[in-house]
């Protein structure tokens, strides 16, 4: 009986943990967020969110993306037993002025790509930052 009752408080604080996910760009962030408290996905997750539309409130790119499931994203998932499963997207916006300057290989005449391959990486490697390629 002891064992039952360790094991349903040891499932209790496992089933309690939210899952939650950050992508960053790089970029420097302003302080324009745009948060969907309820993105509505289906069926565990297998039919997602509707993507989020950014490109009009966000004219210098993205800085930061964070996916999570809050604690009554996932009680509403419980309670649908997974056919409803929200979650939460919170979009922050770069900054002004954050264009990249990544150095630009342009493709001359006759010469392979193989070669302006060759010479992207060779930059990107001395600097630590990507390089753009122009054919």
């Amino acid at each position: 009986m002891r064992f039952l009752r360790a094991a349903a408080v040891v499932a209790a604080f496992a089933l309690t943990g939210c899952y939650h996910a950050v992508i960053q760009t790089g970029r420097p962030e302003s302080s324009d967020v745009i948060s969907i408290k309820w993105a509505n996905g289906f069926v565990y997750g297998l039919v997602p969110p509707p993507v989020v539309e950014t490109a009009s409130r966000c004219t210098n790119g993205v800085a930061k993306v964070e996916t999570q499931h809050s604690f009554l994203n996932m009680l509403a998932q419980f309670v649908t037993f997974g056919l409803y499963t929200p979650m939460q997207i919170d979009v922050t916006c770069a900054a002004r002025g954050t264009a990249s300057a990544a150095p630009v290989i342009n493709v001359q005449p006759g010469q392979s790509a193989e070669q302006a391959l060759a010479e992207a990486l060779r930059v990107s490697e001395e600097n630590s930052t990507p390089v753009y390629v122009q054919f």
